[in-house]
């Protein structure tokens, strides 16, 4: 991010978090605050706890998933103790 809009972020960021909270707190939608908000959360965090959404998707799809300690190898578990090792293979990561 360029250090321009990092810094403007920055200084009122504190603001912008109260004026959520406070909206929120009187059941005002501000969606396009809000969304902005968790958008500039999710860009500026390195990892965030996407592994649920992998997970979840291995379950209900067999999608595979990667683990942080393992870059580049995919995994699928048998979550139910059914169904074997079939995986949508078809996916290229």
């Amino acid at each position: 991010m360029d250090n321009f809009f990092m810094d403007a972020i920055n200084k009122c960021q504190q603001g912008w978090r109260k004026v959520i909270a406070t909206a929120s707190i009187y059941g005002v939608p501000i969606p396009c605050f809000s969304t902005a908000l968790a958008f500039y959360d999710g860009y500026r965090s390195k990892r965030l706890p996407a592994n649920l959404i992998q997970a979840q998707r291995d379950y209900f799809g067999a999608h595979t998933y990667e683990l942080l300690e393992k870059p580049g190898e995919w995994i699928h578990t048998n979550w139910t103790g059914h169904g074997g090792n079939v995986t949508a293979s078809t996916y290229q990561h």
